[in-house]
């Protein structure tokens, strides 16, 4: 394993990442934001290889939100660039070490260019199981949820489902993350505490931590703390524990 991790009680089985800080890191050394996004690549990397190393099934990873089209132009292009230029540098690594690879999101506004990069990525990683990277590229929460939300009012005024059916489990069908694990983990990096219209419905009952490391200095000795401190905490999901009166 790259760090020592406890091994009294399981990994978390999904961490998702908020990966914040890039623009702030580049500042304190007086460089464009885009390097600070190159860098944050990097951190990528090391993550993705640590996380597997350390028990974690599922990661993913929060790299553009349907809000950060706000940005500045040229950043948000420096973005779409490195997307692209991680998939092409990466894709056969991580399909050589069994990793298959999910973008979810909105893919209607993309560039044809860039939605054919994303079914690359995941058609060529389709059968692999030994691990799962999630990256959420234009991606918000709430959006997601609208977004499935409509698709089952169209398919009960369609006739296609009684509405009185419906549930948690059809509902999260209906979601970019169907066929994945609800998330027990949820990092934020940066030292900010908020999950910014991340994964809304998936982390409903998950353990929250947020770092004061900004992400390209994010290292798989910070992974393991966070895991270390996940294993520490007691998810009750609502309910009481054991020794509760």
């Amino acid at each position: 394993m790259s760090e020592d991790v406890s091994a009294l009680s399981p990994a978390p089985r999904h961490v998702a990442i908020i990966m914040d800080g890039n623009g702030r890191w580049a500042k304190a050394r007086g460089r464009p934001r885009a390097f600070g996004h190159a860098r944050g690549v990097e951190a990528v990397r090391r993550v993705v290889e640590a996380a597997g190393e350390m028990g974690v099934r599922h990661l993913t990873l929060f790299s553009f939100s349907t809000e950060n089209w706000n940005r500045p132009a040229d950043e948000v292009g420096a973005l779409f660039e490195l997307m692209r230029r991680y998939v092409e540098a990466d894709l056969e690594t991580l399909r050589g070490r069994g990793v298959r690879v999910r973008i979810i999101g909105r893919r209607d506004n993309l560039s044809a260019e860039l939605r054919a990069i994303i079914e690359r990525a995941e058609e060529g990683t389709r059968h692999n199981r030994d691990f799962h990277l999630t990256i959420a590229f234009n991606y918000g929460g709430r959006d997601e949820i609208v977004r499935a939300s409509r698709e089952l009012a169209r398919a009960a005024k369609a006739g296609e489902i009684d509405p009185e059916t419906i549930d948690s489990d059809a509902f999260g069908a209906g979601l970019d993350t169907a066929d994945l694990p609800d998330v027990d983990l949820v990092i934020r990096t940066s030292g900010e505490q908020r999950i910014s219209n991340f994964l809304l419905w998936q982390a409903a009952y998950a353990e929250l931590l947020f770092l004061d490391v900004l992400w390209p200095d994010f290292e798989p000795r910070h992974l393991a703390a966070a895991i270390e401190a996940f294993q520490q905490r007691d998810r009750r999901y609502g309910g009481l524990d054991a020794g509760a009166a």
